[in-house]
């Protein structure tokens, strides 16, 4: 999942730390299986501290979907800890598919609830 300018949002802090996101998902889909475990809880941890960030932001722009965007969030954040039990015990086969999902997942969160957020923000600083 390589970065695509198409990603990009015009909020320069969000358009950052996604392109993080991004290269640490792809260091995940080639990590060979003893880098795999510290690079996942590197990724889960970025991830906590994105979600902590957008969660700021959406309070301070007064986010209409605070509730839809932070739902998913934590069901995200849900998934890296359970994925991140079984790494942690050497399963890591799920969390490999886990993974390669994310791609996927990613493009349509930036669409919808990312996108929309953006817009958000960027309305908010022109008023």
């Amino acid at each position: 999942m390589p970065w695509d300018e198409r990603y990009s949002l015009g909020v320069a802090d969000m358009d950052a730390t996604h392109r993080e996101f991004v290269a640490m998902a792809d260091a995940l889909l080639v990590a060979s299986d003893d880098e795999f475990p510290g690079l996942f809880a590197q990724l889960r941890e970025h991830t906590r501290l994105h979600f902590e960030h957008e969660g700021r932001l959406m309070k301070a722009c007064r986010f209409p979907a605070i509730g839809e965007h932070n739902s998913e969030h934590l069901r995200v954040l849900g998934e890296l800890a359970h994925f991140g039990r079984s790494v942690a015990a050497g399963r890591l086969t799920l969390a490999r598919d886990y993974v390669r999902a994310l791609p996927d997942w990613f493009a349509t969160h930036l669409a919808t609830m990312d996108a929309a957020l953006a817009a958000r923000l960027k309305g908010a600083q022109q008023a």
